[in-house]
């Protein structure tokens, strides 16, 4: 999407501990940007959706070309996260629910950082729990997950303990937009945030699908 239009402004952003440096930008023409989401500036940002990975649903292994005609939004996270991941997930299933069938065109994909704990099963029940079809839980392995979130620009942090209460790990907490080509459209940030414009980030994905890219 960053291909659609010039940014008719540029405001540099730091995005928590790891993310990508991207700017605030509305795109020229009738449609710009809601304020939560982001456009990457050209030749900054996150990369093309490029991974093979393992669908926890279906124990099978997925790459990027398994979602091609979809909107894809990828996210990283961990099923042990008491705040930030759910609150992200529950945001999606409801922005999901707000786009009725058109949600079918889209996905959002969970990608563990803590496989160790986050198993197939323990993965797939988190993520029916949101009650969304269209919310995929993935894993990788260690070089398949750095792969990955290398592309993104992402960080992550896993800090086992002997004590279960001081098993610690960190995130990029972005959330990535792709066409349904697999080019970086734009990234979403504070989708944890209790209060939300839901309408706006609905228009923003429904443009990908409108604009034919899908």
């Amino acid at each position: 999407m960053a291909s659609a239009g010039m940014p008719r402004r540029d405001v540099a952003r730091g995005l928590g501990a790891g993310a990508a440096s991207l700017v605030l930008a509305g795109l020229s023409g009738a449609w710009t940007l809601a304020p939560p989401d982001l456009v990457p500036r050209p030749g900054f940002g996150f990369r093309s959706l490029r991974f093979t990975l393992t669908d926890a649903a279906t124990a099978k292994t997925v790459t990027a070309a398994d979602f091609r005609g979809k909107v894809v939004l990828l996210y990283f996270g961990y099923t042990n996260c008491t705040d930030v991941c759910p609150l992200t997930l529950n945001n999606v299933a409801r922005i999901f629910r707000r786009l009725g069938p058109r949600a079918a065109s889209m996905r959002f994909l969970f990608v563990t950082v803590d496989p160790a704990r986050d198993t197939p099963a323990v993965l797939r029940s988190y993520t029916r729990h949101f009650g969304a079809a269209s919310i995929l839980g993935l894993r990788g392995t260690a070089p398949e997950l750095a792969a990955l979130a290398a592309r993104m620009g992402a960080s992550y942090g896993v800090h086992p303990s002997r004590d279960p209460a001081k098993y610690e790990v960190t995130h990029t907490t972005l959330t990535y937009v792709f066409n349904g080509e697999g080019a970086p459209a734009f990234s979403i940030v504070g989708l944890e945030r209790p209060k939300l414009d839901l309408e706006g980030i609905g228009r923003d994905l429904t443009h990908l699908l409108d604009a034919g890219q899908v």
